[in-house]
């Protein structure tokens, strides 16, 4: 099928596959407690050359099923876990469980999740004894190498905590039907991360399949993976199969013009409000 392209997340100087694993939605086997489906698609994304492996301490089932491949596997897999804590002491917590679950001694990007209330998230996590303090610590003993921020709601919020602090990553919205909402995290936030040199991973490419209706999967990712900065793209996968599509996607990639990209966005004029469903989620 030929090989998996790669590019270089920001200033973690790492290579990974334009395509990553994603590990939530609400039908992957590998949130939703379908062991042996899941395990064959972790199996599978590593054949296939995948190096890019998200998931998450809340993602129920997903850290202990990549473990059980990480177990066998660890060499060339790029393991990127979130905590959704905002104190030092409750994110260590969650960070040696995902180490646990995860059946590795390192977590290579660890993020800090859905960073979405500037009141409920920034002011505790940016606190003295808030997470910031656990990243410092967990890198200064090599539990990770690298630290990141994700979230899909607001994007001053995230802008703010790139200001902050010198993250290595950000994992956030890049999909065909952003740039008609009036807070475009393509027009207002990946410009910052740029500047910054901050790794950026496009997640709801296909906004759990609400942007099929109007696109394909090539045509979701390769949209996404033209936009300035980004480096990879993670989707979640219900099988194999999509699995298999979702590779041969992102090895036909080609970067798309302004005109092909103006084309897309387009399409999908008449349904981006019903696509951006996940701007309410906090």
């Amino acid at each position: 099928m030929g090989t998996l392209p790669a590019r270089i997340l920001g200033r973690t100087g790492e290579r990974v596959t334009l395509l990553g694993l994603g590990g939530a939605s609400t039908r992957t086997p590998l949130s939703n407690g379908r062991r042996e489906e899941a395990i064959a698609i972790i199996e599978r994304a590593v054949a296939l050359g995948i190096k890019y492996f998200d998931t998450a301490a809340t993602y129920d089932t997903s850290e202990e099923y990549l473990g059980e491949v990480v177990a066998r596997r660890r060499k060339g897999m790029f393991l990127a876990t979130k905590s959704d804590e905002r104190t030092r002491d409750g994110a260590w917590r969650e960070l040696e469980r995902s180490l646990k679950r995860l059946r590795t001694d390192y977590i290579d990007l660890w993020q800090m999740h859905r960073a979405s209330l500037p009141e409920r998230d920034t002011a505790p996590a940016f606190a003295k004894d808030g997470v910031i303090r656990a990243i410092e610590e967990a890198k200064a003993q090599k539990l990770i190498r690298f630290a990141g921020v994700t979230g899909h709601h607001r994007t001053d919020v995230l802008a703010d905590w790139l200001e902050r602090y010198p993250f290595d990553a950000l994992l956030t919205v890049v999909n065909a039907v952003d740039i008609h909402h009036a807070d475009s995290f393509i027009r207002k936030l990946l410009p910052v991360a740029r500047a910054k040199n901050v790794g950026v991973i496009a997640m709801k490419v296909p906004a759990y399949g609400q942007i099929l209706s109007d696109l394909d999967i090539k045509a979701a990712m390769h949209y996404a993976l033209s936009q300035p900065g980004v480096a990879c793209c993670i989707i979640a996968c219900d099988s194999v199969a999509m699995l298999e599509a979702n590779v041969a996607a992102a090895r036909d990639f080609a970067p798309l013009t302004a005109e092909q990209q103006a084309r897309i966005t387009e399409r999908t004029a008449g349904n981006w409000q019903r696509a951006s469903f996940y701007r309410g989620w906090t």
